[in-house]
Parts: structure tokens; C-alpha cells; sequence
């Protein structure tokens, strides 16, 4: 009980500070760039832990999150793309000091350097790509796509856990989650669509709706929300697995750690980003 409650409380807390945050440019900027900080952090700490296994924590920290920035400034119309300029070259050190270091595994050790950019900073920058959009004159911010993203994966989330918990019989993937059950994502994903399709109507009858999709295409981005979010989660589990862990840290009190908290966004991000510029070809 005393776990549901702190549960609860973490909830209720992490919601309302992704959910203020997107009203505001600036504020989801500063939240979600201390969040991809915190996140490569937490994974470095992980994998340094591995035997032979030396991952320059700091520098992997500084770049993921100066990559966040430079995404939102370039995205956002206030800087060239010149900008990019110095995280490559921090992509370049981290890949030259291994000369240096005179590691056992230097091979690993670009891997999982790498990995830290590509499964972390990459994903959570492209939320700088929902939010700043151009309407062929100017640049505008808006709250809706990202927004819709998280809310969406709550609602997976939930939605998952209560019908599997009621009805889930068959394991959707017992090898890495055996918790996850074949009718928990079901019910999970049709409680999702049924949310986009509310999203439409809502943000259509009041003229918020500056995506421009249909009902279709908004109950077709839920599903894709929910299919990459899902393996978001397994990959996750996969990651821990691997590493022989239960949570990937304690920072949130009863969710476990930062990646355990991001793992579906993880992918289910960058889906969304290819999904909604996909619609933009047809």
C-alpha cells in the first residue's frame, strides 16, 4: 500500500511537469534537456559498471545534452546549422581518446559511447522536431505533438495494465517481460485510439488542431505510438537484463530510474516523427 501510495505521488508530480513544461518553449527546453543529462548520466553509470568497460560519463553527458539545445535552437529559427558543429567534434574526441586510453575493450567502449547518443540524446532531441514547426513564413511553437505523444503513452500504459491485470492470459514476450500480456498492449492500444480520435474532435471543434490530420491519421499515430512505445519498454528490459538489474536507478521514488521512466518515449519519438513526415509526402 505504502508503495502505491509513493507511486501515486511520483505520478501525479512527473505529469504535471512534462504537462506544464510543453506550455512553455523555454521551460520544455530546460526540463527535457536536464532530462536527456540525467538519463545518459544514469545509463554511463550502468555500463561502467560492466567488466572492461569505460565510458567517459562526463563528456557523453555534456554532448547528449548540448545536442538536445542544439536541436531546439536550430529547429526553433534562433541558430544556423553551424550549431552542430561542436557536438561532432565531442563525437569525434570520444571516438579518437580510445587511442589514448589504452583499454582493454576499446571497441566496447565506442559502442556503448555511441549508444548513449543514438538511444538517448538522438530520440529525446527529436522532440524539438514536433515542437518547432514551420508554416512556410515563419517558425511556431506548439505544444500539441509532443504533448500527445506522452499522453498517449500514459494511456498505453494504464490502459495495459488494468485489462491485463483483469483478462491477460497470454505473454507477450515472456523471454524479456513476462509481466506484459498479449491482451494488456491490445486493450491498451484501443483505449489509445479511442483517446486520438477525442483528440481530433476536441482540438478540431475549438480550432487547436494545427497538426491538420483527420481522425484517421490521429488514431494512426496513436497506434504507432503505442507499437514503438511498446518495444521502447522491451528494449529497456532487454538493456537490464543484460546488465543483470531490476530498475536502472532510484531517482524516482517507486518508477525506478530515468531510462525505466523514458523507455517508451525512447522510441516512440522518433516513430512519430517519421510518421507525421511520411504524411507530409502523400
Amino acid at each position: 500500500m505504502k508503495n502505491f501510495i509513493v507511486r501515486t505521488i511520483t505520478s501525479v508530480f512527473f505529469v504535471a511537469a512534462i504537462v506544464t513544461s510543453f506550455l512553455n518553449p523555454r521551460a520544455m527546453t530546460l526540463l527535457f534537456s536536464i532530462v536527456t543529462g540525467m538519463t545518459i548520466w544514469e545509463y554511463c553509470s550502468l555500463v561502467n559498471d560492466r567488466p572492461f568497460i569505460s565510458v567517459n560519463r562526463f563528456i557523453s553527458t555534456i554532448s547528449g545534452v548540448y545536442l538536445f539545445l542544439a536541436m531546439a535552437g536550430y529547429n526553433s529559427g534562433l541558430t544556423p546549422a553551424t550549431v552542430f558543429i561542436p557536438y561532432l567534434v565531442s563525437i569525434v574526441y570520444l571516438m579518437v581518446a580510445e587511442l589514448y586510453m589504452k583499454a582493454k575493450d576499446p571497441i566496447n567502449n565506442w559502442a556503448y559511447t555511441m549508444l548513449s547518443q543514438l538511444y538517448i540524446a538522438l530520440p529525446l532531441s527529436l522532440l524539438n522536431v514536433l515542437a518547432f514547426r514551420s508554416n512556410g513564413y515563419n517558425i511556431q511553437y506548439s505544444y500539441l505533438a509532443p504533448l500527445a505523444i506522452f499522453v498517449f503513452l500514459w494511456i498505453n500504459d494504464a490502459g495495459a495494465y488494468c485489462v491485463g491485470s483483469l483478462i491477460g492470459r497470454h505473454k507477450l514476450f515472456p523471454r524479456i517481460s513476462p509481466g506484459k500480456s498479449w491482451e494488456g498492449s491490445i486493450g491498451g492500444g484501443l483505449l489509445v485510439i479511442v483517446a486520438a480520435v477525442a483528440i481530433w474532435h476536441l482540438t478540431t471543434t475549438y480550432g487547436y488542431n494545427d497538426l491538420g490530420l483527420s481522425a484517421y491519421e490521429w488514431a494512426g499515430l496513436g497506434l504507432v505510438v503505442v507499437v514503438f512505445g511498446t518495444w521502447g519498454d522491451l528494449i529497456e528490459s532487454l538493456f537490464k537484463r543484460t546488465l543483470g538489474i531490476k530498475d536502472s536507478g532510484n531517482i524516482l521514488p517507486g518508477h525506478g530510474g530515468m531510462l525505466d521512466r523514458f523507455d517508451s518515449t525512447l522510441m516512440a519519438v522518433p516513430a512519430a516523427v517519421v510518421y507525421l513526415y511520411t504524411l507530409t509526402l502523400f
